[in-house]
């Protein structure tokens, strides 16, 4: 299933996407009020829902509700860094220290906006775009092995990790260039994890202004999916509702040459096959 947050004019709904329309679970009589509700509730929240999906067509047209991010405030946004061979390449260029183990940074809660808003620059005059597999966890996750990772993501999401480069580099933790208001547009929508049987293998791309600017195979990550869950999970408790970025591709603005950041006005597009795009234009 698809699974949004949506506006129709009356306040934040939870719906599921059926073809190019939202059907409203609450209308539909569901006793789940909030997406953090239905994956708190795991397999039967997910039953219930395709029961409602099984006899409901549809109550708005995707094209007359305004779709929010898919997750309202999780406990933790976490995010992982150079986990791409050619954007390992790109680091090296720009002098980064290459690590020996996973490089993982929060992005504050805060900075997640829905898949259409607006980008705001903020302070930065170095703004720039990376496409991303996110994942939304759907159990608590404690000393989770590798084997067994996969089985605690509720779905997914299509993530652009925009970065303050700047900022990003007032210190080693990243945390300031990644946090900025409006830095976190997710979405479309959750396409839960049972219509994603191997997150390995799905194209990504970014787009800015229609001119494509990274393309790559989440087959190629440096730390797979099950490793990054199985490693975070060592030192912390994950949470239902809790968002992981999964890395970026090469072709990020900062790595080019000459480099190329966001400016006023540009619209970037990010897709993943399977997933679905968001798409937001930068502004003042």
């Amino acid at each position: 299933m698809k699974l949004a947050r949506f506006d129709a004019g009356a306040g934040p709904r939870v719906g599921i996407i059926k073809n190019d329309k939202v059907i409203d679970i609450q209308s539909a009589g569901s006793r789940y009020a909030t997406m953090a509700q239905i994956i708190e509730a795991g397999d039967a929240g997910l039953a219930a829902l395709r029961d409602i999906a099984a006899v409901r067509d549809g109550d708005f047209l995707l094209s007359q509700v305004q779709l929010l991010a898919p997750v309202e405030r999780p406990g933790k946004y976490l995010a992982i860094g150079m986990n791409y061979q050619k954007h390992l390449e790109e680091a090296d260029k720009l002098g980064v220290a290459r690590a020996k183990h996973q490089i993982w940074f929060n992005k504050q809660t805060t900075c997640l906006s829905g898949p259409f808003d607006e980008i705001e620059t903020g302070v930065t005059e170095k703004l720039d775009y990376e496409v991303e597999l996110g994942l939304v966890v759907g159990k608590r996750a404690k000393g989770v092995s590798p084997e067994d990772a996969l089985s605690y993501i509720f779905g997914y999401v299509v993530a652009n990790d925009v970065s303050a480069r700047d900022w990003q580099f007032h210190s080693s933790t990243f945390m300031m260039g990644k946090s900025f208001d409006t830095h976190g547009p997710v979405g479309p929508w959750i396409v839960t994890a049972d219509e994603v049987p191997d997150p390995q293998c799905l194209d990504l791309r970014c787009f800015v202004n229609g001119d494509l600017r990274q393309s790559n195979n989440t087959a190629n990550m440096i730390h797979r999916i099950d490793a990054q869950i199985a490693y975070l999970s060592t030192a912390f408790t994950l949470e239902p509702g809790d968002l992981i970025a999964t890395g970026t591709p090469e072709g990020v603005g900062i790595g080019r040459e000459p480099q190329l950041f966001l400016a006023v006005g540009d619209v970037v597009r990010c897709e993943i096959d399977g997933i679905g795009a968001i798409e937001n234009r930068v502004i003042a």
